[in-house]
């Protein structure tokens, strides 16, 4: 229900009390489950109708919903079996006993045989615990103390327990403006309308439209005011002003961030002793902040700017930028995103990257896009460099402080299955990394480039299981966690310290999302029941309490620009979905077409561009348009995924990660990403050559001498190769001529890798090359930039040239070609061996 029809649920509620309907008003409270009234609540407790008491509870509650809820039903149904046992009536007591009570023989099965031992007993009160019961009415009076403190400390209540502060009479106001209204527009108004009925418009001068049956003088309206002015309304009866509560609405529940302290209620075990109206007990502060601001009656999604926070090397010209207020719908919205096609989605497969274990986690660095983390089911983390297909550092699961773990964690890891990555992830500037394990602990690393990978703290988070992770900036950066233990807590990036622990979830927790609209900063947090919450950190409790999609474990995601939320989730049955939210309504806006029906896992998912979605899922990578419920399109990767893969995003969308089944990793990448991955090679390539000799201008036919450092210039000085190739099957085209340029300029977009497979004999042509000098390994074979010669680098330092001299064969001197070359000096190494030791790359250069 939108947050504007829970409104309108108060006025009719109001409007009911005014009339004096009273059992419809606490019908349709209980029906609604929006306002909880506490005074007919202790009406029906003093008057002992307990029927009547549990049925209006159920409309908010049930026996076991949480340890607050199941204590409020045990207290009510013991005093209805004491005062049963008081009145002798010992059927009564026998009927409450069996009908009522042994429902909580599952949860105490050692006080229910106590209760039912209080049968074999003259008077009850011989019981020590119940020594002290006095008569009826003052027992009600205390265990209504009692009850009041439990509704007050229930999350379910939280928001329920105040009625919103209207005017008088609030919806005969809102009816009367629009009669006033619609009778300044009637082309002939009369001074005195004479107003018969509500269901059609209002217009002068004819007929009212079809009449519906009603009296002549409507004792609801009377007589219409004349513009600009009202008739007096009266008292509203028993429903006080009050603060309005936090709606569950998200765009509602962020409008008023309160720093109230957490309310706390003894929902400790069940007993037969009778409250005690001195606990210690903190009542939940009966009236919330006042600063509750007009409601703006525009459309339910309306009520909040967004601002995504500011990415990491974006000039404050770029983020600020105005941002469109989140519309209701999407359909025929382009979102500025109209450039992007399916073209620009990565589906080619560039690598392979061989893991040794089931891939489980996967983050791309958010600065350096070809920086890859990975987490495996065995506990190892690995940092891969795309750009050189290396793995830079690589970590094993290991407990840093054993000595300072809890008992439970030292039984856990005494057992014989590893500890489990749940999750790896990035801080938004890529210093920090997370690494949430199935067994208690989370670990930050701090990466300083390269290999340099370095332990940063060890957090004992959860009893069992970490499931997820993400960073957080309240007021500093956090780290939000979530486990098996169904808690929620922030860490302190820095100092590892405790900041908030949420509570609340009836399930493991299974995944956390936090997120920021302009300054209220909240998580959502999903668990493994269906159930979404969302908190803000100030230990209020949650605010919001959506049901997912086929009550499945569910993962949550925002676009890219923060002002899309979508999620996606498998359940028990198998049965996946994946959709986008309205938040303000906490609904589903839209749910995407195409994932299967039995799905094996849980099915990961992922957004780019604040255009696309994509999701691992039987086999298949699939991609959807977000503005479009059908799916857009698939890739099978060249085949080996499992059923449902791991899948990642870089930050820009062009390149995609996704686990394979036989512990592996391929990078998908599109045009730009191809792009983005040779420059990185080339760079890579060119830093390996800076130590080496110096290249010596050789004569046009001839071998390099020894060494000669007096002639010729570093490989290092030049610029570097230019990003460009084409292919070798009998293209004789000619290009255009294109100067070599620096690297950093080397990112025309106009210039498109074009991959050529090389694969029949006929494209090979073996060539042996005269070699006066000792024969040695080569390390390096490079064809130059004019097509007219070979630069090898041998493995002692030497390099050697060889050139010939155009002729009809050659007429291309100006192509660039970059291609696998293979061949065989005299007196060298064969070419298998050649092959494994050098992973022959061909670059494009100008010599000197």
């Amino acid at each position: 229900m939108s947050s504007l029809s829970r409104e309108l649920v108060f006025l009719i509620l109001q409007f009911l009390d005014e009339e004096k309907f009273k059992e419809t008003v606490h019908k349709l409270e209980q029906e609604s489950g929006f306002f909880f009234n506490m005074r007919y609540f202790e009406e029906t407790v003093t008057n002992g109708e307990w029927d009547d008491v549990e049925k209006y509870l159920s409309g908010f509650t049930k026996v076991d919903d949480n340890r607050y809820s199941m204590k409020i039903f045990f207290e009510i149904r013991k005093q209805k079996y004491l005062e049963a046992l008081d009145k002798r009536d010992r059927a009564k007591a026998v009927e409450i006993l069996v009908k009522d009570l042994k429902v909580f023989s599952a949860f105490n099965e050692e006080l229910f045989k106590e209760i039912t031992q209080l049968l074999t007993l003259e008077n009850f009160r011989d019981n020590e615990q119940l020594s002290k019961y006095g008569d009826t009415k003052s027992a009600r009076g205390i265990m209504l103390a009692e009850l009041k403190k439990l509704i007050e400390a229930n999350p379910l209540f939280r928001d329920k327990l105040q009625f919103p502060s209207l005017k008088n009479s609030r919806l005969r106001t809102l009816i009367n403006q629009s009669l006033n209204w619609q009778h300044q527009l009637c082309k002939n108004p009369k001074a005195n309308p004479d107003i018969k009925t509500l269901f059609v418009d209002h217009t002068c001068g004819q007929p009212n439209g079809a009449r519906a049956p009603s009296p002549v003088t409507n004792p609801l309206m009377g007589a219409v005011p004349k513009a600009g002015g009202f008739p007096p309304l009266s008292a509203h009866g028993p429903f006080q002003p009050a603060p309005a509560p936090l709606p569950t609405s998200l765009a509602g529940w962020m409008a008023n961030p309160s720093p109230v302290p957490h309310p706390s209620a003894s929902a400790g075990p069940m007993g037969l002793a009778t409250a005690n109206n001195t606990a210690a007990i903190l009542k939940r502060p009966r009236t919330p902040p006042t600063n509750n601001p007009a409601m703006d009656y525009q459309t339910a999604d309306s009520e909040h700017v967004l601002k995504r926070p500011r990415p990491f090397g974006i000039s404050d010209e770029v983020n600020n930028l105005p941002v469109n207020i989140l519309p209701v719908a999407y359909t025929g919205q382009s979102h500025g995103q109209s450039s992007y096609s399916s073209d620009d989605l990565p589906k080619t497969v560039v690598m392979s990257l061989p893991q040794g274990s089931t891939v489980k986690s996967m983050d791309f660095h958010p600065v350096q896009q070809i920086l890859l983390l990975v987490g495996t089911n065995m506990g190892d983390i690995m940092v891969w460099d795309l750009g050189s297909r290396e793995r830079l550092a690589i970590k094993n699961f290991k407990v840093w402080e054993l000595g300072s773990c809890s008992m439970g964690l030292q039984a856990s890891l005494a057992n014989d299955y590893p500890a489990s990555v749940n999750r790896v992830m990035w801080s938004p500037d890529g210093t920090l990394f997370g690494v949430a394990y199935s067994k208690h602990i989370v670990h930050l690393y701090s990466y300083h480039n390269g290999d340099d990978l370095r332990n940063h703290l060890e957090i004992e988070a959860h009893v069992g299981s970490v499931n997820d992770l993400a960073f957080s900036y309240p007021n500093k950066l956090c780290v939000v966690t979530c486990g098996d233990d169904r808690f929620i807590k922030v860490w302190d990036a820095n100092t590892g310290s405790k900041q908030y622990t949420f509570e609340g979830h009836e399930a493991p927790v299974y995944s956390v999302c936090p997120h920021h609209k302009e300054s209220i900063q909240f998580i959502f947090s999903t668990a493994t029941d269906g159930k979404i919450k969302a908190w803000l950190y100030d230990n209020l409790g949650s605010r919001v309490d959506y049901d997912a999609p086929g009550h499945s474990s569910t993962t949550m995601a925002y676009s890219a620009d923060g002002t899309r939320l979508f999620s996606c989730g498998t359940n028990k049955e198998g049965d996946s979905y994946i959709v986008e939210w309205n938040e303000s309504e906490g609904a589903v806006k839209r749910t995407y077409h195409g994932l299967g029906k039995r799905s094996v896992g849980v099915v990961q998912f992922d957004t780019t561009k604040n255009r696309f979605l994509a999701a691992g899922d039987e086999f298949l990578v699939k991609f959807w348009d977000m503005d479009n419920i059908n799916l857009l399109m698939t890739t099978d990767a060249e085949g080996g995924l499992p059923a449902s893969p791991c899948i990642r995003f870089n930050k820009e969308g062009i390149l995609l990660a996704v686990s394979t089944n036989e512990n592996g990793i391929k990078i998908l990448a599109n045009q730009e990403g191809i792009r983005l991955l040779r420059t990185m090679e080339n760079r890579s390539f060119d830093a390996s050559r800076v130590a080496s000799a110096a290249v010596v201008k050789a004569p046009a036919i001839g071998t390099f001498p020894p060494a000669n450092p007096a002639v010729g210039a570093s490989i290092g000085d030049r610029a570097a190769p230019v990003a460009a190739m084409v292919g070798m099957n009998s293209d004789n085209r000619s290009l255009v001529d294109v100067k070599p340029r620096i690297a950093d300029e080397s990112g025309e977009k106009s210039r498109i890798w074009k991959l050529t497979e090389i694969n029949e004999q006929s494209q090979c042509r073996s060539l042996r090359l005269p070699d006066n000098l000792t024969a040695m390994r080569v390390s390096r074979l490079m064809y130059t930039n004019s097509g007219l010669a070979i630069l090898a680098l041998a493995s002692n330092a030497v390099h050697k040239l060889w050139k010939w001299q155009r002729n009809d064969r050659n007429i291309t001197t100006k192509v660039f070609i970059l291609f696998y070359f293979i061949f065989v000096l005299e007196h060298c190494i064969s070419i298998v061996s050649l092959l494994i030791s050098m992973s022959l790359r061909l670059l494009t250069i100008c010599l000197l």
